[in-house]
């Protein structure tokens, strides 16, 4: 009897050290398991046994506790946080260059208007120059014939005003006076317009009454 004692105390340990082997099998597999899915950090522990059996274990960790759940979510916040700010530093930085280029396209308007003006204001200090020019040259022109009228003969000076339209005479006329009154003596003026065609001469005289800026 003591015999068929020992007999069942020997299949209950038997059994016993089987559940125990079991329940670590059951528990080492578990462990890999949840270290392969990144529940639980063994990854140096079990690394020899990944590479045994040719398995690639989770690398990304999830979080475990509270700590780590407020941790990731302050790191997320902190993430986003940069990127809003990373995107209205680019809307600032493109609003800028945008009212730069406005800036320069009003600038460049602005230089070209005043590069307009600028010749413009040429043009009219050429054309007045060119007036001015032709005015002096007309003078100079004028004293001339008139010097030269002055030293021939009246008949001969009256043959050339009659070939001259109304408005030269009349100038021609106008500085032989001028010239007579500075030098103190009398002017052929009179006498010239006295041997010109009577129909001619007061039309001339009538206009020079008139002092016309312009015959035509």
């Amino acid at each position: 009897m003591v015999r068929g004692a020992f007999v069942a105390q020997g299949k209950v340990l038997g059994k016993s050290i089987l559940l125990i082997i079991l329940i670590i099998i059951l528990s080492l597999f578990g462990l890999l398991w949840f270290d392969f899915l990144g529940l639980i950090q063994a990854k140096r522990t079990f690394a020899p046994f990944y590479k045994l059996i040719g398995l690639q274990p989770q690398t990304s960790t999830a979080p475990s506790t509270p700590k780590s759940l407020v941790e990731e979510d302050l790191d997320n916040d902190r993430f986003a946080k940069r990127l809003e700010a990373l995107d209205v530093r680019t809307e600032e930085l493109n609003k800028r260059e945008a009212d730069i280029k406005i800036q320069e396209d009003t600038n460049a308007q602005i230089a070209q208007e005043l590069e307009d003006r600028q010749i413009a204001q040429e043009e009219r200090e050429k054309t007045f120059n060119n007036e001015l020019k032709k005015a002096e040259d007309k003078d100079t022109n004028i004293e001339q014939i008139v010097q030269y009228l002055n030293n021939m003969p009246p008949a001969n000076a009256v043959a050339i005003l009659a070939q001259m339209n109304d408005q030269d005479i009349i100038d021609v006329l106008r500085r032989a006076e001028a010239d007579a009154a500075a030098a103190g003596t009398s002017s052929s003026s009179a006498y010239w317009l006295s041997l010109m065609d009577a129909k001619r001469a007061a039309e001339i005289q009538r206009k020079m009454t008139n002092k016309p800026t312009s015959l035509d």
